[in-house]
């Protein structure tokens, strides 16, 4: 009898922690980034008392430019609102929170640490990565810029501060560690009907507490810097009463060096464009699944099947074609163990540099382990369907 694999995405529940309450061309120039905050940035603590008062300057310096979001929706939603977080991402107004706190919203109201609220226009979204960019007009001594930190240098362990609008608690900060980099989350399916899904990659981890409410707000390191916007939880259980996810622990946060990749592109022309290599893989191999492919290596991306026609295909990539004892799994296919030099342990890390760092029209070199041997490949990469 022939094993089965299963290739499976082990997202049991990530709930979206906004509360509800009643032929190509070539690419435009990148947008450049300005990163206009430069507050003076906080000590770590060498000594662990130190470490509260640490946080209670770091709250001060911070909290002008957090902000709470209540969106009117459309009438067929039945007329009800939902809140969110989110922070000032420039001196122009520009305010950055989630996609899914602001969809099909016909009013967003956007209200500051002192009080003050104003109305708010979207001006660009991006479902995939769940980003969204709001325009606000407040007076300047309303708009407070906060810094912008790099994701990059995060580590496991570290400890992050999540500040937002938990059940329209205004302002609320919550205290965790890193507990995971590199994560990944479906996007959409492809358009082909293959069953296949797009992923959104460089995901945080952590357990500082997330809930109904956070979705959108900032996710900063200790020196008041953002890394990342809070987006959802995992978890298991849910209030009764009103149906939002509880916080298990296991939140999520995009990070910021994919929000600096995307936002430019959604303030200036309202939508971001992803790089589309063309290949399915899976973040894991069993033991036995590696057996039957007759790898050698337990490290890289295993190439499954590669997109018909796709920038991969054009470029070479193999996928695996050959029969194994197990259904749905071909041996023969190529394993990327390198990207413009740098090692793939996985096909996240592989998403993660993709998304972070690449745009249709521009190329990407990949390392393969073909038949024992390591050949180098440049894939021209094309627009995600």
């Amino acid at each position: 009898m022939k094993r089965v694999l299963f290739v499976i995405s082990i997202l049991v529940l990530a709930m979206l922690a906004c509360q509800i309450t009643g032929i190509n061309t070539p690419p435009p120039p990148t947008p450049v980034l300005r990163i206009e905050a430069t507050p003076p940035a906080l000590p770590t603590p060498a000594d662990p008392s130190e470490a509260e008062s640490t946080l209670e300057a770091l709250y001060e310096q911070v909290l002008p430019g957090v902000v709470a979001i209540r969106t009117g929706l459309l009438p067929d939603s039945g007329g009800e609102s939902s809140l969110g977080s989110g922070f000032v991402f420039d001196s122009e107004g520009h305010v950055v929170t989630n996609q899914h706190v602001v969809e099909g919203a016909s009013q967003v109201e956007v209200s500051f640490a002192s009080g003050f609220k104003a109305l708010g226009t979207v001006i660009g979204s991006d479902a995939d990565a769940d980003i969204a960019v709001i325009k606000v007009d407040a007076p300047a001594d309303q708009i407070h810029p906060l810094a912008i930190g790099d994701s990059n240098t995060l580590n496991v362990g570290e400890q992050v501060v999540a500040i937002g609008n938990p059940f329209g608690l205004n302002g609320t900060m919550t205290l965790g560690i890193v507990s995971g980099l590199g994560r990944t989350q479906p996007a959409h399916l492809a358009p082909d009907g293959s069953g296949g899904t797009f992923i959104t990659a460089d995901i945080i981890q952590t357990d500082a507490a997330i809930n109904p409410g956070n979705s959108g707000g900032p996710l900063f390191n200790l020196q008041g810097e953002v890394v990342g916007i809070n987006q959802s939880i995992r978890t298991g259980t849910f209030n009764g009463a009103t149906g939002n996810a509880v916080n298990s622990g296991v939140g999520f946060s995009i990070s910021i060096n994919l929000v600096k990749r995307i936002v430019p592109y959604l303030i200036r022309d309202g939508q971001y464009e992803y790089p589309y290599l063309g290949i399915t893989s899976t973040s894991s191999l069993s033991l036995t699944a590696i057996e039957e492919l007759g790898l050698n290596t337990y490290t890289g991306a295993y190439v499954l099947d590669v997109a018909p026609n796709g920038p991969a295909d054009q470029a070479g990539i193999r996928g695996g074609s050959e029969a194994t004892g197990i259904d749905n799994l071909e041996a023969g296919g190529d394993v990327i163990t390198a990207m413009d030099g740098q090692p793939v342990n996985t096909f996240d890390d592989l998403l993660s540099y993709l998304t972070t760092n690449k745009s249709p029209g521009d190329t990407i070199v990949l390392t393969v382990l073909r038949g024992g041997e390591s050949v180098d490949i440049t894939v021209t990469l094309g627009e995600r369907p």
